[in-house]
């Protein structure tokens, strides 16, 4: 979907939460994919050729926007080189992370990151209590397992502050309107950062061609589309609801998890997805009552 469309429907009334679940469900379908590959080559080395991969298809798209849109300044490409090294540096550590883990739980823990940015930017106590509702709902999806693969869970909390910087990040980049220039050429300057990770143990790679396609797939998928998405998203919302929104992604992943990993979830965690869901239904009444004192 490129980045026009997404404008033109948002800006027709379609809400954001529609794009969240497009975005998530390319997201995640690209981590199943991933999942799949770790047999074949190391999570670190998928990692790698993921953002390489999307790298060089975000810069491909957007050569035309590339050549008109003039020189980058300094501060210009500063803030999309940090948002692609946290962007890569995200990646690889949710790579490492639900190798060990259950890509649901994972993911869940790991949107503790947006949970304390959207904690830091709310502003009415509706909107605090859809973040209660998000909070104890990510709660229930870990299912409080802070023990057992004590790597994994070091890994996803590094990813959950990635996470955290990259909507903080991404907000300025996205508001420097490059639009997936901007992504292109941060994920590159991501690709060379994390490659003394996934480049000692990309051999089979090499030998396998094929894996290589697979991992562009992932990068297709998971990040020219599901971040080019959110990319467009985060300049017509709010970092705080952007924030909250972003609890659709642990309950996509927890669908998408039970359906093509057969990683079934428990009464417990359908619990916590709907606690989830609510915290997201509380906010968007929050904008919309906001919206409405304001017209």
């Amino acid at each position: 979907m490129s980045e026009s469309a997404v404008t033109r429907r948002t800006r027709s009334g379609v809400p954001p939460e529609a794009f969240f679940v497009a975005s998530a469900s390319a997201q995640y379908a690209g981590a199943v994919i991933a999942v799949k590959l770790f047999d074949d080559l190391a999570p670190a080395s998928v990692a790698w050729f993921r953002v390489i991969g999307a790298a060089a298809i975000c810069i491909l798209v957007s050569i035309p926007q590339l050549m008109r849109g003039g020189k980058w300044s300094r501060s210009e490409f500063a803030s999309a080189s940090i948002f692609g090294i946290a962007v890569a540096l995200m990646n690889l550590t949710f790579y490492l992370a639900i190798d060990r883990l259950d890509m649901g739980k994972g993911v869940a823990i790991e949107f503790i990151g947006p949970i304390c940015v959207a904690a830091l930017t709310t502003r009415s106590v509706r909107n605090a209590i859809a973040l209660g509702c998000a909070t104890l709902g990510v709660v229930v999806l870990s299912g409080l397992e802070l023990s057992g693969e004590p790597l994994g869970l070091l890994f996803i909390f590094l990813a959950s502050a990635c996470w955290a910087a990259y909507i903080v990040i991404g907000a300025r980049v996205a508001a420097l309107d490059r639009g997936i220039a901007g992504l292109g050429v941060g994920l590159a300057v991501g690709a060379v950062v994390i490659a003394p990770f996934g480049a000692p143990q990309s051999g089979p790679a090499w030998s396998q061609p094929s894996l290589i396609g697979w991992c562009v797939l992932v990068g297709l998928l998971s990040n020219a589309i599901g971040y080019g998405i959110e990319q467009t998203v985060l300049r017509r919302i709010p970092v705080r609801r952007f924030s909250v929104l972003l609890a659709l992604l642990p309950v996509t992943a927890v669908v998408f998890g039970m359906i093509f990993l057969d990683q079934m979830p428990t009464a417990v965690e359908y619990l916590g997805i709907a606690l989830v869901l609510a915290g997201v239904v509380i906010q968007q009444r929050d904008v919309l009552a906001s919206t409405s004192e304001s017209a």
